[in-house]
């Protein structure tokens, strides 16, 4: 009876210290409230409808207004050694939509990680530029209109039929930054005297044979391979020192697409000229088309102890690889101050201009000013009422009328 005690005992510290040296962990947040948006110029409004020389107008009782609602799971194992084993898992979700997620990967890695060295890690990832914009915008890259340098559009609720749609901003896209990549290697060192360095690189090829049975004189059967290229890399350092952090960042991603699936072709044609996709900027983490699209960034924050200032700077440029003097770029700058005016309260406000250049002949460029105020009231850690007012101005060019978009919001969100 005694041994048989003493097994159960032994069993029981076993398992106790095996689940110790790992967890899994479910989190998520959960973000609802009004919105309402009004678009005048060549802009959409909250639906998704574009206004191309009128206005539009939204209201609507939506989702994702100060953060992107998700969900996730999360893990760990101590392997010893000061070793570890990671994976995130994540989704958008859309609590207000008859679809509540298409199951989106947010982010969906795994990797090995080593104290006081750094870790790597494989799969759908931030960028380092994002990830150095999330520790310094101004307004915690919420996905309400005032942002110059994270510019986002939220459609609080889709309205698609198919009852999600990831394209409207608020899984993550902006026209400033390429937020997520796949396929991606990731790497970052440890904190070493206030500086950390961290790096990815991105990796798919994609090559489908097509054939095609001729049925006029000068055609045969041809079997052409169609190759999808998306590769590129990023690298970004950051410096802590006492309330002063600074960050900078560099990626660069290339989309080399032939086509995009089976074309008609003739003995005349060949892989180069069968299928070539316009060309369109690394927006979601599949890849853009036929582009090399170069980002950069810089900011620093200081904590004054009652604010906190920002200042960032972004550029983006998006360059067609078959016509180099076919391109669009963004340069933006911001500054801003947040503080909690009381133990409940934080309020921000930031302003900030840059420049757009678009696609299309002389490269015509316009202006834009962005600003934008908000207050979280906290009732908890992990539940706050919100109310944001942005507005986004262009101003007009050779191809574009001026636009405005504004938005203003109040909801809730939960944390968990």
């Amino acid at each position: 009876m005694k041994k048989s005690l003493f097994a159960l005992a032994a069993l029981g510290a076993f398992a106790g210290a095996a689940s110790a040296q790992s967890s899994v962990t479910v989190y998520g947040v959960v973000d609802v409230g009004y919105l309402n948006q009004k678009a005048t110029g060549a802009a959409s409004n909250a639906a998704g409808t574009v206004a191309p020389s009128g206005q539009a107008n939204s209201a609507i009782f939506g989702n994702s207004m100060e953060q992107t609602s998700r969900l996730g799971f999360k893990g760990t194992e101590d392997l010893g050694g000061g070793m570890i084993a990671f994976f995130t898992l994540e989704t958008d979700m859309q609590p207000t939509n008859a679809s509540m997620s298409s199951w989106q990967t947010r982010q969906g890695f795994g990797g090995i990680g080593k104290a006081g060295v750094g870790q790597f890690a494989f799969g759908t990832q931030y960028t380092p530029m994002f990830n150095q914009i999330a520790a310094t915008d101004v307004g915690n890259t919420n996905n309400m209109p005032g942002s110059a340098v994270y510019p986002t559009t939220n459609s609080g609720n889709s309205v698609r039929t198919n009852g999600y749609g990831d394209a409207s901003g608020v899984g993550g896209q902006s026209s400033g930054v390429t937020v997520r990549t796949q396929s991606t290697l990731s790497a970052q060192t440890a904190v070493m005297a206030g500086f950390k360095v961290a790096a990815n690189y991105t990796l798919r090829n994609d090559t489908v044979t097509s054939g095609f049975s001729g049925t006029t004189a000068n055609a045969k059967q041809n079997i052409v391979p169609i190759t999808n290229n998306y590769s590129g890399w990023g690298l970004s350092a950051d410096y802590t020192w006492q309330k002063l952090y600074v960050g900078v960042a560099y990626q660069a991603y290339k989309s080399n697409n032939e086509g995009q699936g089976p074309a008609t072709t003739t003995s005349a044609n060949s892989a180069s000229t069968v299928l070539t996709p316009a060309p369109a900027a690394w927006t979601g983490s599949a890849g853009g088309t036929n582009t090399q699209d170069n980002q950069y960034y810089g900011a620093a924050t200081y904590d004054f102890g009652i604010l906190k200032g920002y200042l960032q700077y972004g550029n983006r440029k998006v360059t067609d690889i078959v016509n180099t003097g076919y391109y669009a770029k963004r340069t933006s700058q911001q500054i801003g101050v947040r503080s909690f005016m009381t133990p409940t309260i934080e309020g921000w406000a930031l302003v900030g201009n840059g420049r757009y250049t678009s696609f299309g002949a002389g490269a015509p460029s316009a202006g834009f000013t962005a600003y934008q105020v908000g207050l979280n009231y906290y009732l908890s850690k992990r539940t706050n009422l919100y109310a944001i007012y942005g507005s986004n101005n262009g101003s007009a060019s050779s191809v574009q009328v001026s636009t405005r978009l504004t938005g203003f919001a109040f909801g809730t969100r939960v944390t968990f």
